[in-house]
């Protein structure tokens, strides 16, 4: 094995690449299905009524503060063991937390206490992907060529946007395949199972997984720390600001502008439920192409401007996109949801780069912990509930768009003042060999 110092110079198996890039597929799968099926979630474990979408939405908030807590465990693991050991702890548990879901009792069955096991599965769902995302990010960047980095890792984007797509068209196939009161007693169990296979499907596949390159060349020099998490805490404070910065604009868009819009639009009576779903599936295809694209000018024009010129559109686009959805025609409400899923896909695009490259190989797992995925917990998972708070309080159908662009306000100057790092050959490190204790 080479020295640290050669090992940019490595290269995974496309089959790893695969398999890395593939498992985030499951992760927002999950997720995201958890939010298209909000409404249908909000009658089946709450029993419906004018609250129910709004404890729904808010427990999907309050699986997110677990997000950071998985990330730092797992993260901690993984900067210390080995990314792929840490990965295949996670699809295991993702996989047993969907299953557990699908075969929970409802609200018409055991009442109150339907709701209090579907939270405590959302809690566990959440820890594993609070680490699953940041560890494919960091192995895809840890195995790619530095000058294709942006490209590669925005596969984790991709493929997690395929997730969303895949979670869409389950979703539509479910609502579409059974009646509406066969959907509430056993239809939307359904989608959870699907995700439960494929989640084991890919656990069993991810065992040929190779470790990342870079991370094995560290462990045999011997710079490893000890205690990832302090040492991150100690040497890389300013790329824990840095990357909660970029993941909050990330975050709110993709979270409000993308998977909150399904409910937005069956809430505000623009769309039907089965309407949304189908609008949604042609925002997530829209993702899918623009994510490759925004990651490939990353690497040309670097992170730094591509990342202003998304904090821009997003500043400015989304409160009008969000009134066109509620009050515009058809094909106004279809334009304004692809320019909204545009411009969050491209945020995560490069955002995925930029933020691993915020840290060494050392601390990457524990800084995306502390920075980007904390962000993703308040911006992500808070901001869905706060948007349908808000258009309820105020019946203003333009206030997610409005709550975007006081987010990408307020990260502008940290994005104006942040170091490029694209083409280096790896990240900026303080000092190159970091204490081991």
């Amino acid at each position: 094995m080479p020295p640290a110092a050669d090992a940019s110079q490595l290269r995974i198996s496309q089959r790893s690449f695969v398999l890395a890039a593939c498992s985030t597929i499951v992760e927002w799968y999950d997720f995201t299905l958890y939010l298209y099926f909000a409404t249908v979630l909000s009658r089946v474990f709450f029993g419906g009524g004018s609250m129910a979408l709004a404890a729904t939405l808010g427990g999907f908030a309050v699986t997110f503060l677990f997000q950071p807590l998985g990330a730092m465990v797992f993260g901690q693991f993984g900067d210390r063991v080995g990314r792929r050991p840490m990965m295949l702890r996670t699809m295991l548990m993702t996989s047993t937390a969907m299953l557990l879901t699908a075969l929970l009792p409802t609200y018409a069955q055991i009442g109150g206490f339907a709701g209090g096991a579907l939270l405590a599965l959302r809690c566990m769902m959440g820890f594993s992907v609070g680490a699953e995302y940041s560890g494919a990010v960091a192995y895809l960047l840890e195995g790619a060529a530095p000058e294709r980095r942006g490209f590669i890792t925005s596969c984790a984007s991709a493929a997690s946007e395929i997730g969303s797509l895949l979670a869409v068209g389950v979703a539509a196939l479910t609502v579409y395949g059974v009646s509406a009161e066969d959907l509430n007693v056993w239809g939307w169990r359904i989608p959870f199972f699907v995700g439960s296979a494929l989640a084991f499907a890919i656990w069993i596949a991810r065992t040929a997984m190779e470790e990342s390159p870079e991370f094995q060349a560290r462990a045999l020099v011997g710079t490893l720390p000890t205690q990832p998490l302090r040492t991150t805490l100690a040497y890389h404070r300013a790329g824990v600001a840095r990357s909660f910065a970029i993941s909050a604009l990330g975050s709110i868009t993709y979270y409000v502008g993308i998977t909150y819009v399904p409910a937005f639009l069956n809430t505000t009576g623009s769309l039907s439920e089965r309407a949304a779903l189908v609008l949604s599936t042609a925002a997530a295809l829209v993702v899918i192409l623009i994510t490759p694209v925004v990651g490939a000018l990353s690497d040309r024009f670097g992170r730094r401007p591509v990342l202003i010129a998304l904090c821009l559109l997003s500043a400015v686009l989304p409160g009008a996109m969000f009134t066109l959805m509620a009050h515009g025609s058809m094909m106004e409400a279809v334009a304004a949801t692809i320019i909204l899923a545009a411009v969050a896909g491209g945020v995560s695009a490069v955002g995925a780069v930029a933020t691993a490259e915020q840290f060494p190989v050392e601390a990457r797992l524990s800084g995306l912990a502390l920075g980007a995925t904390a962000a993703t917990a308040i911006f992500g998972g808070l901001t869905p509930f706060l948007a349908q708070v808000s258009i309820e309080s105020t019946g203003w159908a333009m206030m997610p768009g409005v709550m975007i662009a006081v987010v990408a306000v307020a990260v502008l100057p940290v994005l104006a003042r942040l170091p490029e790092t694209a083409p280096c050959v790896k990240p900026p490190e303080t000092p190159a060999s970091l204490p081991t204790r």
